[in-house]
């Protein structure tokens, strides 16, 4: 069986962390930085970085139109910044968003970088073992709408959801040798190219 091949936008972040992670999820990955690279592609990460500085330099090799005529018909998955990228309401008006996500979100909401933490949350989806969540000048989720669901909570606050086809998360899962949200996506984009999907769009 042909694994699913899953792009991570290598324009800024830990894009090459996230690579490994879906090799070790049991995908197939590649750096994507250009336009061209998006037709062989199954699934798409958007990876943390600098939301800001990740809004202008999309538009050169590969633009914000791209990304949403992808995700038209495919799954992508925002961590941190891209998270940020991929909702659709934002504290900060120098974030140009996809709207692929119906969720407010405040950048950088836990404070600077000297602010990180780790912290034990649960996965919906697999409570069995709690997740090492990892947060870095991390974003907050302040509201989702209906077509939104909630994957995980830290303190009462969303930090992993899901609408449709595509997932977001407001810390870094490459960061831990925990494949399991990668597994999770790749699970949603097998069912999406095999036409199986059960999760609504």
């Amino acid at each position: 069986m042909t694994k699913p091949r899953i792009g991570v936008l290598g324009i800024q972040g830990a894009y090459a962390r996230h690579a490994e992670m879906i090799v070790l999820a049991g995908g197939e990955s590649e750096i994507v930085k250009y336009r061209e690279q998006l037709d062989g592609l199954d699934g798409l990460i958007l990876p943390g970085g600098e939301s800001t500085t990740m809004t202008k330099v999309l538009g050169f090799r590969i633009t914000h139109d791209d990304i949403l005529d992808f995700a038209r018909h495919k799954p992508v998955f925002g961590t941190c910044a891209g998270l940020i990228l991929i909702a659709c309401g934002v504290t900060d008006p120098r974030v140009r968003q996809l709207g692929l996500i119906d969720a407010n979100i405040s950048r950088n909401a836990y404070g600077s970088q000297k602010d990180s933490f780790v912290s034990e949350i649960s996965l919906e989806f697999d409570r069995g073992v709690p997740f090492h969540a990892v947060f870095i000048r991390a974003p907050l989720i302040l509201s989702v709408g209906g077509s939104v669901t909630v994957l995980s909570v830290h303190e009462n606050a969303p930090v992993l959801i899901g609408s449709g086809m595509h997932l977001g998360a407001t810390f870094h899962p490459e960061l831990t040798h925990d494949t399991r949200i990668h597994r999770y996506f790749i699970q949603t984009v097998k069912e999406v190219k095999d036409g199986k999907t059960t999760r609504s769009q």
